[in-house]
């Protein structure tokens, strides 16, 4: 199964740090946000990653090359300006999927996790078209996004909302009608949530939405105290 990182946004709430670094590439705990994604798909196994880009991208690339020095395969989806999630992985579909696999791993760029990777498998249910990550909600969302029903259904509305981690596997027919352009990803899950094809889980671990300078200094704070409590 591939893999494909979110990279394209320009940050605009994380001005002025993104005016001259792509928000992926800025630092917490002393290495870009987008390294802690490519460690952890590299220890979960993974090997080929597509990361989309736009705003300032050619700077992902010289950092990041073509993944070799995290053990990874990395491939480009150039975007001429940002096209929102859908948008973006629909032009990437003819990188992430194939005849053989249909499902792919999607990250978003800009959050920071603890999340096992390993957890997230195919479902043997047929029919399904999305498995998504929910956390608890932070305090900059506190009424949620989806919620999440006994039966591990994800519906768009319920009594007890979680937060979208970001974090997904997708199903290439979720994107088969999706013409080129500008599509956000929420509509696509919502229209499936109608028909039962998303199913979820709740991570209770660590998770940042590195939203605004305050929360990437609060994560970069955080990690240097993980670091300085290491044997």
């Amino acid at each position: 199964m591939k893999a494909m990182i979110l990279a394209a946004g320009k940050g605009e709430r994380m001005r002025p740090l993104t005016l001259t670094t792509p928000k992926p590439l800025l630092q917490a705990g002393g290495q870009p946000l987008i390294g802690y994604h490519l460690q952890r798909l590299q220890e979960a196994d993974f090997r080929d990653v597509v990361i989309n880009h736009a705003w300032l991208g050619q700077q992902i690339e010289t950092v990041l090359g073509d993944g070799a020095d995290y053990g990874l395969r990395i491939e480009y989806s150039r975007e001429a300006e940002p096209l929102e999630t859908a948008g973006g992985i629909r032009q990437a579909l003819p990188l992430l999927a194939s005849d053989e696999q249909d499902w792919f791993l999607v990250i978003n760029g800009d959050i920071w996790c603890d999340f096992d990777l390993h957890q997230l498998t195919i479902p043997r249910r047929p029919g399904l078209q999305a498995v998504l990550v929910l956390v608890d909600n932070p305090a900059h969302n506190p009424g949620g996004d989806f919620h999440l029903s006994p039966d591990r259904l994800v519906r768009a509305e319920g009594p007890h909302k979680l937060t979208f981690a970001g974090i997904s596997l997708l199903h290439r027919s979720l994107f088969e009608t999706l013409q080129p352009g500008c599509h956000p990803l929420a509509p696509l899950l919502r229209q499936a949530m109608t028909q039962q094809r998303v199913t979820g889980m709740h991570h209770t671990g660590r998770w940042y939405d590195i939203g605004t300078p305050e929360r990437l200094a609060e994560l970069d704070c955080r990690l240097k105290q993980d670091m300085e409590h290491q044997p």
